[in-house]
């Protein structure tokens, strides 16, 4: 891996350890356009890479108390059910062209739009302002959250993506966790999730193990660095800086697709 790649490599886990989520929409840009991988293999990659290093996010938490191990499960379930039935069954039947609104995209490039589209609808949910307590005030449908978490999942396995920016605020709004016992029990979802959609890939892809090990890991000294490092930071001001730098990439896959 270059110089660069390293550097990204670190940055996803930095991130996650950091904000809980959002390292996660990084790691797809970083293979495709970094290392030239296919996205339909980049989102797989990315589901392990997120997963593990999750897993030491969400240890570093846990032993601080910041993990709801019963409601991250009961949370998860859903989830990740939709995770592993996207990656097992749904991406391996998606036709090689899509033809919307008299525009034709290949797979791999719609893929890359409807991953840009999430990153900006994630980084301006980032940027907009709300308390836990407002939140905490409005009634849960328990229907409704299976349907919500199971298409959180589905999602998750259409992109690649950890979903962090997706399930923290559903942890605060149907858990009423505070927001740093979000952050830790959302790695630990996200680690369920990951890796379980990953046991889909591993069916249908040829993985180059190698590559994913020594991506992985320096994805993992990031994480632990972040956790180390998120306690000298206000959080509020992490998640604004990045809301408006995933805002910017989402733009930059759009150009970088349609051009």
């Amino acid at each position: 891996m270059d110089l660069l790649g390293n550097f990204g490599a670190l940055c996803i886990g930095l991130i996650l350890g950091l904000t809980g989520g959002g390292g996660s929409v990084l790691t797809v840009p970083i293979l495709v356009y970094l290392f030239n991988l296919n996205p339909t293999i980049a989102t797989g990659y990315s589901l392990f890479i997120v997963g593990s290093t999750s897993i030491f996010g969400a240890t570093q938490n846990y032993f601080k108390g910041l993990v709801d191990v019963k409601k991250g499960f009961l949370f998860a379930i859903p989830s990740f059910v939709g995770v592993y039935l996207t990656r097992r069954y749904i991406i391996p039947i998606l036709p090689q062209e899509f033809d919307l609104l008299n525009f034709v995209f290949t797979k791999e490039t719609f893929l890359m739009l409807l991953f840009a589209l999430v990153m900006l609808f994630a980084g301006i949910s980032m940027l907009k302002k709300g308390s836990t307590e407002e939140l905490n005030e409005k009634k849960v449908n328990t229907y409704s959250l299976l349907i919500q978490t199971f298409l959180i999942g589905i999602l998750i396995g259409l992109i690649g993506a950890g979903g962090g920016f997706l399930i923290i605020p559903s942890l605060v709004l149907f858990t009423h966790l505070s927001m740093k016992k979000a952050i830790g029990t959302s790695l630990f979802i996200i680690a369920m999730n990951s890796l379980i959609g990953f046991i889909g890939d591993i069916q249908n892809l040829t993985i180059n193990w190698s590559f994913l090990i020594r991506f992985t890991s320096l994805s993992i000294i990031g994480i632990l660095i972040g956790g180390y490092l998120g306690k000298f930071f206000n959080n509020s001001q992490l998640k604004k800086g990045f809301g408006y730098f995933v805002i910017l990439m989402a733009f930059v896959i759009f150009i970088n697709e349609l051009k």
